[in-house]
């Protein structure tokens, strides 16, 4: 069975890693390479099992610690071209670090690794559909304004789905936050709210899906206990530790990780 383990996701630094020990792919750098290596620690993963890099967009709580990780490790980096040409002309990945753009599936780890546009105010951003040797896939998806039918089709089909909670309406509409800030984040060019996640999640466990991480939740507009109810809520007709199993990614790992 294969393995996903979130260790980091929030608003501040976001990155998942798939596989095991033997070998696996790095969703995004968004935490520094000490952060990066003390999390690995914790999973009982060595750093070695890295064999490459996929980003999802430019903003820096997904690519704050990919020039240090590729300088210590020599890792290939693979992502959209506009985001690579972006991170190149900002030095934010080491000099002559083997970089690939994705216009097919690539191969890495045994997994056969696809990206799907997102809808988010980057210049380009991704989510990544992962199919493993023995036949299973997930997905990663978070930083997205709307569920699209791009995004629909490629979440179809997978046994797990790391999906977008962002925020809670309510805590969002009477926080702290500026109005223009605000605004950009319920756009259809920001993130997900927990309801919106709540109404993906039940088409997708409908469809096949068995395992849910609610991920990316923010730590002023969201909480871990308000999104995984509000999700729980709307898949009310399915049971869950039957139908499905959810939980909420942390915002740094304590080593727990998902099989599927």
């Amino acid at each position: 069975m294969a393995r996903i383990y979130p260790l980091f996701s929030s608003s501040k630094a976001n990155s998942t890693f798939i596989g095991d020990s033997r070998g696996g792919i790095l969703i995004d750098a968004g935490a520094s390479f000490k952060r990066m290596t003390e999390a690995f620690q914790k999973s009982s993963l060595p750093l070695s099992a890295i064999q490459a890099v996929f980003i999802t967009h430019s903003h820096s709580d997904h690519v704050s610690g990919l020039k240090m990780l590729t300088k210590k490790t020599g890792i290939p980096v693979f992502g959209q071209e506009k985001t690579l040409e972006e991170l190149l002309k900002k030095e934010l990945i080491a000099p002559c670090s083997e970089v690939y753009s994705l216009d097919d599936a690539a191969a890495a780890a045994d997994m056969e690794i696809s990206c799907f546009d997102t809808p988010h105010d980057t210049v380009q951003s991704c989510g990544y559909r992962i199919k493993t040797s023995d036949g299973r896939v997930c997905a990663v998806c978070t930083d997205l304004g709307h569920v699209t039918k791009t995004v629909e089709e490629n979440l179809y089909g997978c046994d797990l789905v790391l999906l977008e909670a962002n925020y809670d309406e309510k805590m969002l509409t009477n926080g702290i936050y500026p109005y223009y800030l605000k605004e950009r984040i319920r756009s259809d060019h920001g993130h997900l709210s927990n309801n919106a996640s709540a109404a993906q999640a039940e088409k997708l466990v409908r469809n096949g899906t068995t395992r849910l991480i609610l991920g990316h939740l923010s730590q002023d507009n969201n909480t871990p206990y308000i999104a995984d109810k509000t999700v729980e809520k709307g898949l009310k007709e399915l049971v869950r530790g039957r139908d499905y199993l959810l939980e909420v990614a942390p915002v740094e790992t304590t080593g727990k990780m998902m099989v599927f």
